[in-house]
């Protein structure tokens, strides 16, 4: 698609709500106005930091303010970009390219973003979790530390010194109560079930501590 296979889609849905549309109108891919209502579209192949930056620009026009763009394939990365121009208080149009059929996504208007009380309490854990910060803002050489993996580094750490034992002490002796579910599910190949209820490090655990044991 072009720009302007986007406009009669667009021009079309403005004239049947009652405005007059007109195409490059000052600095504007499209205006439409009822009145003292002024609606501007800009038309674009697709979501850019250069787009976001025109668009907030023409907020000093009117409030309303759309995004015109041909109808991604990906429905999650389309979600994102509507998500995104929500927060800047500017609608977001698609037109599908084998029919011209337009959809409203987002009108323009003041967003209030609402916190999730359940995200809030993961990351609050998360970050209780860690010990110290290992990954002082960024990667470490080997990539980025999660409590998960310090809980796994502690008892493979025990292992290493203790031997084969009972998922039950090592979590008593390493401080971490889920150490059996971790030595079980063994996300890592670190470790390996001996017999019922009791593990041993393996050699990539080894390998894991020698790479990973300065987090800890």
């Amino acid at each position: 698609m072009r720009e302007s296979d986007l406009y009669p889609a667009v021009k079309a849905h403005f004239e049947r709500q009652g405005f007059t549309v007109k195409g490059e109108v000052g600095k504007a891919d499209v205006v439409a106005m009822r009145g003292d209502d002024v609606v501007v579209v800009e038309l674009k192949l697709g979501f850019t930091l250069a787009l976001l930056h025109q668009v907030v620009d023409r907020l000093t026009l009117t409030e309303d303010v759309y995004v015109a763009v041909p109808r991604p394939k990906s429905a999650k990365a389309l979600r994102a970009n509507v998500k995104l121009c929500r927060r800047l208080g500017v609608g977001v149009i698609t037109v599908r390219d084998r029919d011209g059929y337009l959809e409203v996504h987002a009108t323009p208007g003041p967003y209030a973003a609402r916190t999730s009380k359940k995200k809030t309490k993961a990351l609050s854990k998360a970050f209780d979790r860690l010990n110290g910060d290992p990954n002082a803002g960024g990667a470490t050489r080997h990539g980025i530390v999660t409590g998960y993996r310090q809980d796994a580094l502690k008892c493979a750490a025990y292992l290493a010194n203790a031997g084969a034992e009972k998922g039950a002490i090592v979590a008593k002796a390493t401080g971490v109560p889920v150490a059996t579910t971790i030595m079980r599910d063994n996300h890592y190949g670190w470790f390996k079930k001996v017999e019922k209820g009791v593990y041993a490090l393996t050699k990539a655990g080894r390998k894991g501590l020698a790479d990973w044991g300065d987090v800890v």
